[in-house]
């Protein structure tokens, strides 16, 4: 155990080691009950935890991300030095995303680090013709996309991962959840594909992948993720520091990587 995790029991944060959440999102959500979810609650509950960042998409974005794009940007510019946000995609809505590219290329650094994609939510595959035009964009700039990803999926699974990682070689792909359950897949293509990541968020629930994926891929390429406010940033925190991985490599997956990937 390392000396992280007695500190982290005695006061439920680790001052010296500050966290980045990369995956979070913001705002109420149908048929759930979500009582941190408005961004003065949500700062006030990543301070208890000691997380200094988290990276979000608001709900509203992920269906209607015309109107939750701009709740978006509302919430980083009242908070700068605690949010940054995805710039959420609809492929449903094919004419909107030219105009949400061009409010991301607006809005990049400021308040976006990339962009957000759900392609199990939405029904439609990632390596679809309507992603085109994101997926150009971020490889031209060398952007993050952070995408849903699943083990067997038809829409977000290995298959179709691994079509995006042979055409785009600069976007800094985030597979969220790590392509759950399809672990081998996970590790094979992030010692494959520089450019890929894996975030933690999901993971956790299954004891002893963290320290495979650390073990057999090592621990540069691995991202610090909750879903808050669904999930509770104690219990993703103690779940790392309580596995058998070094301080160096928690200290690697709970900020230093994103730092990098944050240009912070």
């Amino acid at each position: 155990m390392n000396s992280l995790w007695n500190k982290f029991l005695s006061s439920g944060k680790v001052n010296d080691c500050p966290v980045i959440d990369i995956h979070c999102h913001m705002g109420p959500f149908y048929g759930s009950h979500m009582p941190y979810s408005s961004p003065d609650i949500m700062v006030k509950r990543m301070s208890l935890a000691g997380v200094n960042i988290v990276v979000f998409s608001h709900h509203y974005a992920l269906l209607n991300p015309e109107e939750g794009n701009k709740i978006s940007i509302e919430a980083v510019k009242k908070y700068p030095d605690k949010f940054r946000a995805y710039c959420a995609i609809n492929p449903n809505y094919p004419d909107a995303m030219k105009k949400d590219i061009e409010t991301f290329d607006r809005y990049y650094r400021d308040v976006y680090v990339g962009f957000k994609l759900l392609p199990d939510y939405h029904k439609y595959p990632l390596s679809g013709e309507r992603y085109r035009g994101v997926f150009e964009y971020a490889d031209s700039n060398g952007i993050m996309v952070l995408t849903h990803t699943w083990g067997g999926s038809v829409y977000d699974g290995a298959t179709e991962i691994e079509k995006i990682l042979k055409k785009y070689r600069k976007i800094k792909l985030l597979s969220g959840h790590s392509i759950h359950g399809d672990w081998e897949k996970a590790i094979e293509f992030v010692k494959r594909y520089e450019n890929l990541y894996l975030e933690l968020c999901a993971v956790l629930d299954e004891r002893g992948i963290l320290e495979r994926f650390v073990e057999e891929a090592g621990a540069e390429r691995i991202l610090f993720g909750t879903d808050f406010p669904w999930f509770n940033h104690h219990y993703y925190i103690g779940a790392l520091l309580g596995s058998s991985i070094s301080e160096d490599n928690c200290r690697n997956i709970l900020y230093k990587n994103s730092e990098k990937l944050l240009a912070l």
